[in-house]
């Protein structure tokens, strides 16, 4: 049995200054919105994740009022490891959104999935790959929007 070191999971991570939250209307916490993102959204890949998004706006109609911003999701499948390994990678996801922050104006559901290469990856490594994805993710959203107009969808049918 090999004896952890508290201070080397934590590398390259400065302490909390304030008590910053991820906050819960930031979350998605529902089973059927893991389920809808899933079934609905698409993927990014990246080298120690891949990340499922779905557009909230493009979902249709639904019973409860509109959320608008990112709401983030994690999932971490028990083939990755026990409880304290998969509750590790959740924290350090966790903290990397934190960091990071939503972007404005975005109304898009994510779910991140952890690979197990993420507990060996530095904490700025982790960093980058959230930041990126965010920034294909957004990148996508708006090349999806700017499709979606009506003056793009005559122009592509030959209308104007």
């Amino acid at each position: 049995m090999t004896a952890s070191v508290p201070e080397a999971s934590n590398q390259g991570v400065e302490p909390r200054k304030a008590k910053a939250t991820f906050h819960r209307s930031a979350r998605l916490l529902r089973h059927a919105d893991f389920e809808r993102v899933y079934k609905q959204g698409k993927r990014h890949f990246s080298a120690s994740m891949t990340v499922f998004y779905l557009d909230r706006r493009t979902t249709g109609p639904d019973k409860r009022p509109a959320i608008s911003g990112m709401r983030i999701g994690f999932t971490v499948g028990r083939a990755l490891g026990g409880a304290v390994q998969r509750n590790r990678m959740k924290r350090r996801l966790r903290e990397a959104v934190r960091l990071i922050g939503p972007a404005p104006g975005v109304s898009v559901d994510i779910v991140i999935n952890p690979k197990k290469k993420i507990l060996a990856t530095g904490f700025d490594a982790v960093l980058n790959e959230v930041s990126q994805a965010f920034v294909v993710i957004e990148k996508k959203l708006a090349g999806a929007a700017r499709n979606s107009t009506p003056q793009a969808s005559q122009l592509r049918s030959g209308g104007l």
